[in-house]
């Protein structure tokens, strides 16, 4: 039986680059998140959040008349996939600015993860008390009569 050289065996198939099978399968789950954040994207941009019927709405606004940090998040959402970043912000100011955050961090995720690196947020409690004080701040502001301008 003769050696084969490997310079001139042929390239089939099964011989991959090992290196690349496994970034792919490192990026599955950011890819997959991905998917799940367009495909949400894309239906709130399909059907309007400011026509009734479409979303409950929420408990919290129907049951008090307080508006969550979450209010107006839709149609926020909605605005900006049809690029209208004025009236996001109008709707939700936090979430409008919340999307370019995720943004960032995911595609830091992607990157570590081809390379195979884990992604590692070290969130201390002063970041995660910070978090809440924002949202805090946020909610208490914009149920405020001066803070009208932050009502979706």
């Amino acid at each position: 039986m003769r050696g084969v050289n490997a310079e001139s065996a042929p390239v089939t198939a099964s011989r991959t680059d090992p290196g690349a099978a496994a970034a792919l399968r490192r990026a599955a789950v950011p890819a997959g998140v991905l998917a799940s954040v367009v495909a949400a994207f894309a239906y709130v941009g399909a059907v309007d959040p400011n026509e009734p019927g479409h979303y409950p709405a929420c408990p919290l606004l129907r049951i008090t008349g307080v508006y969550c940090p979450g209010c107006g998040g839709l149609r926020g959402a909605h605005a900006l996939v049809h690029g209208d970043v004025l009236t996001a912000l109008q709707d939700n100011a936090l979430a409008a600015v919340g999307y370019p955050v995720f943004a960032v961090l995911w595609a830091v995720w992607v990157v570590r993860a081809v390379r195979g690196r884990p992604l590692w947020i070290d969130l201390r409690p002063v970041h995660l008390w910070s978090l809440g004080a924002l949202l805090l701040v946020f909610t208490v502001v914009r149920n405020l009569p001066s803070g009208g301008w932050l009502h979706p």
